[in-house]
């Protein structure tokens, strides 16, 4: 995978776990596709872990693997981000 596909990915990814999570972030949007590029990057070693890495056709499940990751990186980054700047979290 190349750079640049990470980061398209990453940004893609970090947009559609920011519109999941209930609420709003304050991550700014650079972080957010950090944040999707590591997500992506868990997701595609849980993949490898369980062993469907690679399919014939489309890998859905290690797309769902790659979303799953991104939200979970995204919600817990979003949660340091808001301790380290000091923002309180608002309902």
């Amino acid at each position: 995978m190349s750079w640049l596909w990470a980061i398209i990915v990453g940004f893609v990814l970090g947009l559609i776990a920011k519109a999941i999570i209930p609420g709003k972030q304050q991550i700014p949007l650079w972080l957010t596709t950090i944040f999707g590029i590591l997500g992506s990057v868990l997701g595609n070693a849980v993949a490898g872990w369980i062993g469907v890495e690679d399919t014939k056709g489309i890998d859905w499940i290690r797309h769902l693997l790659q979303l799953v990751g991104a939200v979970v990186v995204v919600g817990l980054g979003d949660m340091l981000w808001n301790a380290v700047r000091g923002n309180k979290q608002r309902a």
